[in-house]
């Protein structure tokens, strides 16, 4: 063998070895869609019986078979978690002596806009609620944290919506303390996607929920280092059990989100209350311009800057695909 093909030889196994080295010190385990589906084969529930139509969102397809192949896994590993957490709260109280009453385990979905957090958080709340021991699963949105429209103008930060300081932080942190110290009657107010606002004197009641799914963009954020003098430390992401981050494709998202807003500009921005109606018109032509713009200039950047970074403090990513099906997952190593 020549020197050359010698050293390409010891080149290409140095290389193999770096591979193998980082593989296997990933953070992370990664499965293949066909590799997590083996992982349970078969569903604890006949799933033929759900509505998929009141689960899925707007151009996102859901089917029986995601549902089978990529979540019914999902809920079997989070089934593995919850056991635990409330195996641990009894022996807690066995060591303390001491009867006390269970906190939710709450679970954090993350993701940029149009990834489908709100399908994946309405199908997890679903198939929860179903398994053997039929808790009772709750889901909020951060949406409702958001301040009103009057103070984001008052800020002078309209067009920054569904960036960091566009949400009640405050508020949202006490919400999910008051939920982690066991406080019975929980109230988190309401969005409206219509109005674009929150609803005055509307709230969401929540009452003892087993299991607390709080679904947003910003649910994994911590300060940038800018903020990092400030003494407040205490984040969402502190209190959730188990998190979730929606992965893809940044020209899938974009795409997505862009046939999303010419949907409803056909439909929901027709109603004459809807926030959009002054859009309705608009010309196909325009739709899509304005469509592009509004990502270009506000989701775009709040995606490269506050939403993308959190995607590895999440302990399971959904890797997702063209037209929203699951093709991988990750989960995080313990």
């Amino acid at each position: 063998m020549s020197l050359i093909k010698i050293a390409h030889t010891i080149a290409n196994e140095d290389q193999m070895k770096k591979n193998s080295y980082k593989a296997t010190y990933s953070p992370f385990r990664s499965f293949t869609r066909d590799e997590w589906k083996k992982l349970e084969e078969h569903p604890m529930f006949p799933i033929s019986d759900i509505d998929l139509t009141k689960l899925q969102g707007l151009n996102e397809p859901l089917t029986q078979e995601e549902l089978e192949e990529v979540y019914i896994p999902m809920v079997r590993l989070l089934q593995i978690h919850i056991t635990h957490y409330r195996n641990l709260h009894n022996e807690r109280d066995v060591f303390f002596d001491n009867s006390s009453r269970q906190v939710p385990y709450i679970i954090g979905i993350a993701g940029s806009v149009a990834a489908g957090k709100s399908t994946t958080a309405r199908v997890l709340q679903k198939l929860l609620s179903l398994t053997p021991e039929k808790p009772k699963v709750e889901l909020v949105t951060t949406d409702g944290f958001l301040y009103p429209n009057d103070e984001l103008i008052k800020r002078g930060i309209f067009n920054r919506k569904g960036f960091p300081e566009s949400y009640d932080a405050k508020r949202l942190i006490a919400f999910l303390s008051a939920s982690k110290s066991g406080r019975e009657n929980l109230t988190a107010p309401v969005y409206s996607h219509q109005y674009y606002d929150i609803v005055q004197n509307e709230t969401q009641e929540i009452v003892q929920p087993d299991i607390l799914i709080v679904e947003g963009i910003n649910v994994l954020q911590v300060p940038r280092s800018a903020d990092k003098r400030r003494k407040k430390r205490v984040f969402v992401s502190d209190f959730f059990d188990f998190s979730i981050y929606v992965d893809a494709n940044q020209h899938d998202l974009k795409q997505w989100f862009i046939e999303r807003f010419l949907t409803l500009q056909k439909t929901a921005f027709l109603n004459p209350d809807s926030y959009f109606h002054q859009y309705a018109k608009l010309s196909e032509k325009q739709s899509l311009e304005f469509a592009t713009q509004v990502w270009d200039t506000i989701n775009q950047p709040n995606l490269d800057l506050n939403i993308l970074p959190t995607r590895f403090r999440a302990d399971l990513i959904l890797e997702k695909g063209e037209c929203h099906f699951v093709r991988g997952v990750r989960i995080r190593k313990i």
